[in-house]
């Protein structure tokens, strides 16, 4: 069975996002980026909602001739990888994707069992909806020693525990990751 990844920018006190929607606290740094490289390299497939699939299609299957040979890279893979997007409102997708508009925890389930490798879900949104349902095997938090004060919390509201076991801590010159896994 396919693992599932949960992994974002989290900022201290929780947030995923600021009020206005924005990322841009969660710039990585060379070491960061090299390292979502190389575990986005080893991802089988890609999830993402429709908001995460818009925000990464408006940058980086156009990258820059100039930008960073890092970020060109990242380009690359993602064009490349395989990404299923789930959306009622798309009517299309492109880069090596595929549309889904019914049932994400049906899609995820059939996906997760299609086969033995590594799955991550791009988006809270999707993941929000993914999470009661025990689709989520690994979650990674990239945590900012920032406080937003509000926007999309990485964890929703849930209507009965998930119980996680802490597996790894990696320190950053930016952030820690912490990598935990479901019991």
């Amino acid at each position: 069975m396919r693992k599932l990844i949960y992994g974002f920018g989290v900022s201290l006190d929780g947030y995923v996002n600021d009020r206005d929607g924005s990322i841009d606290w969660t710039d990585p740094d060379d070491e960061l980026h090299q390292f979502h490289n190389d575990r986005f390299r080893d991802l089988e497939i890609s999830l993402h909602g429709r908001r995460m699939y818009e925000l990464m299609a408006e940058y980086w299957p156009h990258v820059p001739a100039d930008a960073p040979p890092i970020e060109r890279e990242f380009g690359e893979l993602w064009t490349e990888k395989p990404k299923v997007v789930f959306s009622r409102t798309l009517t299309e997708v492109q880069w090596n994707s595929t549309l889904v508009s019914e049932n994400a925890v049906e899609e995820v389930r059939r996906l997760k069992a299609g086969g033995d490798g590594v799955m991550e879900v791009g988006g809270a949104d999707l993941a929000a909806s993914l999470m009661p349902h025990g689709l989520i095997d690994e979650y990674q938090m990239f945590l900012s020693p920032l406080i937003l004060g509000g926007g999309t919390p990485f964890f929703p509201p849930l209507d009965k525990r998930i119980q996680l076991r802490l597996t790894e801590t990696r320190h950053f010159d930016t952030v820690v990751m912490l990598r935990f896994l479901a019991v």
